[in-house]
């Protein structure tokens, strides 16, 4: 095991194309690391440089304390979990997990023993003289994390490996490679553009677009605190609404979101007391679906100065929640301009989507109007022009 850091790591093709901007890892000895983002952020690119199948156009790419930016990819000890497995079709699932040591030319009874322990680990002990043709996807899959497994190197490196699979035969490969990584404890790099995959596998998740590090921390950090309207709109599902808001701070500040006004408590006036500098300008908004609840469940002394007066478009009953959308009459930024480039700065028209996860008691209907109330100690704020978090 050992741990990787990618310090300052770049890649320009001859055409000029940046793929990767000064990239700056460290993923520690044992953890497991996903990298996470659109199609073309760079995150496939950055995992084929730590493998050596990318050349490195700058920077410094080390394994344990082994700069390793000229070394061979089969010198660098690490093990490649392919997206399409990569299997050999005419050999059996014993001689594809075992291939490596017979290139090593381990002794025959040890690489016997190796090979059986990695089957026993994923319960491949049925299916050792098959082929990959008479396997389904998911068996594939482990016969391709057991040629990874067999060869214990310091780094395992997966690029989006269930990608292929059915989605419930993704749920079940999240879970076991989750289970494998953790009880084998090998350092992991692990590429996926499903945040879910990235939220539900990584002990660390770092988002990338564009080729740029947006934000890296513990799947939970992110969600409750991300740095940009990027990494707030891009974790979590449905995803984070935006809404423009004017500030207007005194002896009772306020957030003036169209023509309502949400009260500002003193957590929230604690916690970003930076927009005590906004009074009078406009912010970005974000609310989470599960912080909006309808108002007929709730107290109305919880709602006072905490509602939004919306029109529900569309409801979708899930049995243990209702996912309602609904159109509010206020200013919109526009959160695609921010997807597509994350220093955008955040502009648009009247009118704002808003999806919200309510109880399924719920009476909200389609074509009428209901109001919905706000968490507003879970609110957060982004600058319209730098689309970075506004906090303390």
């Amino acid at each position: 095991m050992s741990q990787v850091s990618l310090e300052g790591i770049e890649k320009v093709y001859e055409n000029g194309f940046r793929a990767v901007h000064e990239l700056d890892l460290q993923i520690t000895d044992g953890e497991f690391l996903v990298l996470v983002g659109p199609s073309g952020c760079g995150k496939s690119t950055a995992l084929r440089m730590v493998a050596g199948l990318e050349p490195i156009t700058a920077g410094t790419l080390k394994i344990g304390e082994r700069v390793v930016n000229d070394v061979a990819p089969k010198d660098r000890d690490i093990a490649f979990v392919f997206q399409n497995y990569a299997l050999y079709p005419h050999m059996s699932v014993r001689q594809n997990i075992g291939f490596s040591l017979k290139l090593s030319k381990a002794p025959a009874q040890e690489a016997k023993a190796r090979v059986e322990e990695v089957a026993r680990l994923l319960e491949l002990e049925d299916y050792l003289d098959r082929r990959p043709g008479q396997l389904s996807g998911g068996q594939r899959q482990r016969v391709a994390m057991g040629r990874a497994i067999v060869r214990r190197p310091q780094v395992f490196l997966m690029d989006e490996p269930l990608s292929n699979l059915d989605a419930k035969l993704r749920v079940q490969m999240r879970a076991e490679i989750s289970r494998l990584q953790h009880d084998i404890g090998v350092t992991t790099l692990y590429v996926t553009h499903d945040q879910i995959e990235a939220m539900t596998m990584g002990s660390r998740v770092a988002v990338l677009s564009n080729g740029r590090l947006m934000q890296v921390d513990t799947p939970q950090h992110l969600y409750d605190r991300p740095d940009n309207v990027f990494v707030a709109t891009f974790i979590g599902s449905p995803q984070m609404n935006l809404v423009s808001g004017t500030v207007r701070w005194g002896e009772d500040p306020f957030l003036e979101i169209g023509r309502h006004e949400l009260a500002l408590t003193p957590q929230v006036c604690k916690e970003h007391a930076a927009l005590k500098e906004r009074d009078g300008g406009t912010v970005v908004v974000g609310i989470r679906p599960e912080d909006l609840e309808d108002a007929t469940l709730v107290s109305a002394e919880v709602g006072d100065r905490r509602s939004l007066d919306v029109v529900v478009e569309l409801r979708e009953g899930l049995g243990s929640e209702v996912v309602a959308y609904a159109r509010l009459d206020a200013q919109a930024p526009d959160v695609e301009v921010a997807q597509r480039d994350p220093e955008a700065t955040l502009t648009g028209g009247r009118g704002v989507e808003l999806v919200a996860r309510l109880d399924p008691r719920t009476g909200v209907a389609i074509d009428a109007p209901a109001t919905f109330v706000v968490n507003v100690d879970r609110l957060h704020f982004f600058d319209a022009a730098s689309t970075q978090a506004i906090r303390d």
